[in-house]
Protein backbone atom coordinates (compact mmCIF):
# COMPACT_ATOMS: atom_id res chain seq x y z
CA UNK A 1 0.00 0.00 0.00
CA UNK A 2 1.68 3.17 -1.18
CA UNK A 3 1.44 6.26 1.05
CA UNK A 4 0.61 9.55 -0.18
CA UNK A 5 2.05 12.59 1.57
CA UNK A 6 -0.23 15.91 1.29
CA UNK A 7 1.61 18.91 2.07
CA UNK A 8 -0.23 22.23 2.34
CA UNK A 9 1.26 25.66 1.71
CA UNK A 10 0.42 28.58 2.64
CA UNK A 11 -0.88 31.20 -0.34
CA UNK A 12 0.67 34.82 -0.58
CA UNK A 13 -1.93 36.99 0.66
CA UNK A 14 -0.28 39.64 -1.77
CA UNK A 15 -1.12 36.95 -4.24
CA UNK A 16 -4.81 36.56 -3.30
CA UNK A 17 -4.87 40.39 -3.00
CA UNK A 18 -3.91 41.13 -6.63
CA UNK A 19 -6.64 38.41 -7.34
CA UNK A 20 -9.23 39.01 -5.98
CA UNK A 21 -8.58 42.87 -5.85
CA UNK A 22 -8.06 44.74 -2.04
CA UNK A 23 -11.25 45.35 -0.12
CA UNK A 24 -12.46 49.50 -0.67
CA UNK A 25 -11.86 51.40 2.89
CA UNK A 26 -15.02 52.07 4.06
CA UNK A 27 -15.99 55.95 5.05
CA UNK A 28 -16.60 56.45 8.89
CA UNK A 29 -20.24 57.42 7.77
CA UNK A 30 -20.70 54.37 5.73
CA UNK A 31 -19.26 52.11 8.72
CA UNK A 32 -21.61 53.67 10.92
CA UNK A 33 -24.44 53.06 8.71
CA UNK A 34 -23.30 49.09 8.61
CA UNK A 35 -23.69 49.06 12.29
CA UNK A 36 -26.82 50.36 12.69
CA UNK A 37 -28.12 48.49 10.07
CA UNK A 38 -27.02 44.93 10.99
CA UNK A 39 -28.24 46.42 14.45
CA UNK A 40 -31.67 47.08 13.59
CA UNK A 41 -32.18 43.63 11.35
CA UNK A 42 -30.65 42.15 14.57
CA UNK A 43 -33.16 43.60 17.00
CA UNK A 44 -36.08 43.41 14.43
CA UNK A 45 -35.33 39.09 14.21
CA UNK A 46 -35.34 39.38 17.94
CA UNK A 47 -38.38 41.31 18.92
CA UNK A 48 -41.32 39.78 20.70
CA UNK A 49 -43.63 38.88 18.82
CA UNK A 50 -46.36 40.02 21.25
CA UNK A 51 -44.15 43.00 22.16
CA UNK A 52 -43.12 44.70 18.73
CA UNK A 53 -41.30 47.28 17.88
CA UNK A 54 -42.94 50.85 16.95
CA UNK A 55 -43.12 52.24 13.58
CA UNK A 56 -42.31 55.48 14.66
CA UNK A 57 -39.24 54.20 16.87
CA UNK A 58 -37.96 52.73 13.87
CA UNK A 59 -38.49 55.45 11.74
CA UNK A 60 -37.04 57.98 14.34
CA UNK A 61 -34.01 56.03 13.91
CA UNK A 62 -33.75 56.09 10.40
CA UNK A 63 -34.21 59.48 9.94
CA UNK A 64 -31.29 60.25 12.58
CA UNK A 65 -29.42 57.79 10.24
CA UNK A 66 -30.39 60.10 7.33
CA UNK A 67 -29.32 63.11 9.00
CA UNK A 68 -26.31 61.88 9.86
CA UNK A 69 -25.19 61.06 6.44
CA UNK A 70 -26.68 64.26 4.77
CA UNK A 71 -24.01 65.84 7.32
CA UNK A 72 -21.04 64.38 6.23
CA UNK A 73 -21.89 64.66 2.38
CA UNK A 74 -22.44 68.17 3.24
CA UNK A 75 -19.12 68.55 4.74
CA UNK A 76 -17.87 66.91 1.76
CA UNK A 77 -19.22 69.28 -0.66
CA UNK A 78 -18.12 72.43 1.59
CA UNK A 79 -14.52 70.77 1.44
CA UNK A 80 -14.94 70.87 -2.22
CA UNK A 81 -15.80 74.04 -2.44
CA UNK A 82 -13.37 75.28 -0.27
CA UNK A 83 -10.19 73.70 -2.27
CA UNK A 84 -12.11 75.34 -5.16
CA UNK A 85 -12.11 79.13 -3.66
CA UNK A 86 -8.56 78.74 -3.06
CA UNK A 87 -7.64 77.61 -6.23
CA UNK A 88 -9.26 80.16 -7.60
CA UNK A 89 -7.90 83.00 -4.92
CA UNK A 90 -4.30 81.86 -5.48
CA UNK A 91 -4.80 82.24 -9.48
CA UNK A 92 -6.53 86.03 -9.05
CA UNK A 93 -3.32 86.46 -6.12
CA UNK A 94 -0.66 85.68 -8.63
CA UNK A 95 -2.54 87.90 -11.46
CA UNK A 96 -1.88 90.80 -9.26
CA UNK A 97 1.88 90.72 -9.56
CA UNK A 98 3.38 94.29 -10.36
CA UNK A 99 -0.03 95.98 -10.20
CA UNK A 100 -0.14 98.48 -7.50
CA UNK A 101 -3.02 97.97 -4.01
CA UNK A 102 -4.29 99.62 -0.97
CA UNK A 103 -3.88 98.40 2.13
CA UNK A 104 -3.73 99.19 5.58
CA UNK A 105 -0.69 100.82 6.83
CA UNK A 106 1.30 103.90 7.09
CA UNK A 107 4.25 104.06 5.06
CA UNK A 108 4.49 106.50 1.93
CA UNK A 109 7.03 106.72 -0.83
CA UNK A 110 8.60 110.21 -1.71
CA UNK A 111 9.79 110.06 -5.21
CA UNK A 112 11.05 113.07 -7.46
CA UNK A 113 8.57 115.04 -5.36
CA UNK A 114 5.87 112.88 -6.05
CA UNK A 115 3.81 110.89 -3.22
CA UNK A 116 0.50 109.55 -2.49
CA UNK A 117 -1.07 108.24 0.85
CA UNK A 118 -4.44 107.47 1.74
CA UNK A 119 -6.72 106.60 5.00
CA UNK A 120 -10.32 105.88 5.95
CA UNK A 121 -12.81 107.74 7.04
CA UNK A 122 -15.72 106.27 9.12
CA UNK A 123 -17.77 109.51 8.77
CA UNK A 124 -17.51 112.61 7.29
CA UNK A 125 -14.88 115.15 8.80
CA UNK A 126 -14.87 118.40 8.62
CA UNK A 127 -11.18 118.89 10.33
CA UNK A 128 -8.41 116.77 8.89
CA UNK A 129 -4.24 116.79 9.54
CA UNK A 130 -1.80 114.73 8.38
CA UNK A 131 1.30 114.79 9.70
CA UNK A 132 4.49 113.40 7.70
CA UNK A 133 7.79 112.17 9.42
CA UNK A 134 10.96 110.56 8.45
CA UNK A 135 12.23 107.21 9.19
CA UNK A 136 13.96 108.95 12.75
CA UNK A 137 10.38 110.41 13.42
CA UNK A 138 11.20 113.84 12.80
CA UNK A 139 8.23 115.95 11.66
CA UNK A 140 8.69 116.88 8.31
CA UNK A 141 5.60 118.08 6.64
CA UNK A 142 1.88 118.76 8.31
CA UNK A 143 -1.24 118.74 5.50
CA UNK A 144 -4.61 120.15 6.42
CA UNK A 145 -7.72 119.99 4.93
CA UNK A 146 -11.38 120.29 5.16
CA UNK A 147 -15.01 118.14 5.10
CA UNK A 148 -13.88 115.45 3.64
CA UNK A 149 -16.45 112.35 2.91
CA UNK A 150 -16.62 108.68 4.72
CA UNK A 151 -14.57 106.00 3.16
CA UNK A 152 -11.87 106.04 1.18
CA UNK A 153 -10.07 109.62 0.72
CA UNK A 154 -6.40 110.12 -0.87
CA UNK A 155 -4.21 112.74 -0.79
CA UNK A 156 -1.05 113.94 -2.59
CA UNK A 157 2.52 115.39 -1.34
CA UNK A 158 4.34 117.73 -3.40
CA UNK A 159 7.39 116.37 -1.38
CA UNK A 160 8.62 119.65 0.42
CA UNK A 161 8.96 120.66 4.08
CA UNK A 162 8.11 123.12 6.53
CA UNK A 163 11.14 125.00 5.22
CA UNK A 164 9.30 124.85 1.69
CA UNK A 165 12.35 122.69 0.17
CA UNK A 166 11.67 120.00 -1.59
CA UNK A 167 12.84 116.10 1.00
CA UNK A 168 14.95 113.35 0.14
CA UNK A 169 13.53 110.53 -1.84
CA UNK A 170 12.88 108.08 0.00
CA UNK A 171 10.20 106.30 2.21
CA UNK A 172 8.45 107.94 5.25
CA UNK A 173 5.75 107.14 7.65
CA UNK A 174 2.34 109.66 8.31
CA UNK A 175 -0.30 109.77 10.80
CA UNK A 176 -4.22 111.69 9.99
CA UNK A 177 -5.85 113.11 12.70
CA UNK A 178 -9.42 113.64 11.87
CA UNK A 179 -12.46 115.10 13.83
CA UNK A 180 -16.16 115.95 13.17
CA UNK A 181 -17.38 118.89 15.14
CA UNK A 182 -15.56 118.29 18.85
CA UNK A 183 -15.79 114.30 18.11
CA UNK A 184 -11.79 112.99 17.06
CA UNK A 185 -12.10 110.06 14.54
CA UNK A 186 -10.85 106.48 14.51
CA UNK A 187 -8.67 107.19 11.08
CA UNK A 188 -7.50 104.09 9.13
CA UNK A 189 -4.63 104.81 7.27
CA UNK A 190 -3.54 103.55 4.27
CA UNK A 191 -0.96 102.93 2.11
CA UNK A 192 0.24 102.29 -1.63
CA UNK A 193 2.33 99.87 -3.03
CA UNK A 194 3.35 97.56 -5.48
CA UNK A 195 3.23 93.92 -5.24
CA UNK A 196 6.49 92.29 -6.13
CA UNK A 197 5.38 88.47 -5.11
CA UNK A 198 2.75 86.01 -3.83
CA UNK A 199 3.05 83.47 -1.20
CA UNK A 200 0.78 80.68 0.04
CA UNK A 201 0.43 78.92 3.52
CA UNK A 202 -1.49 78.11 6.69
CA UNK A 203 -2.29 81.92 6.94
CA UNK A 204 -4.18 82.27 3.92
CA UNK A 205 -2.95 84.28 0.11
CA UNK A 206 -0.20 86.95 1.13
CA UNK A 207 1.00 89.65 -0.63
CA UNK A 208 4.53 91.13 -0.56
CA UNK A 209 4.34 94.86 -1.42
CA UNK A 210 7.42 96.89 -1.77
CA UNK A 211 8.36 99.24 0.86
CA UNK A 212 5.02 97.42 3.31
CA UNK A 213 5.81 93.74 3.38
CA UNK A 214 3.70 91.01 3.98
CA UNK A 215 -0.50 91.65 3.74
CA UNK A 216 -3.03 89.51 3.58
CA UNK A 217 -4.74 89.41 0.33
CA UNK A 218 -7.69 89.67 2.23
CA UNK A 219 -7.02 93.21 3.70
CA UNK A 220 -6.63 94.76 -0.25
CA UNK A 221 -9.40 97.86 -0.67
CA UNK A 222 -8.08 98.54 -4.33
CA UNK A 223 -6.16 97.64 -7.00
CA UNK A 224 -5.10 99.89 -9.96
Amino acid sequence: MSTINTQTQAVDPALLTTMNGARATKSATQEAQDKFMTLLVTQMKNQDPLNPLDNAQITSQLAQLSTVTGIDKLNETMTAMSGNFRSSQNLQAASMIGHGVVVPGNNVELKDGKSVLGFDLPQNADKIQVKIRDQGGALVKTLDFTNMTSGFNSVSWDGKNEAGTVAANGNYSFEVIASSGEKKLDVTPLSFGLVSSVSFGTQGTMLSILNTGEVAMSEVRQIF
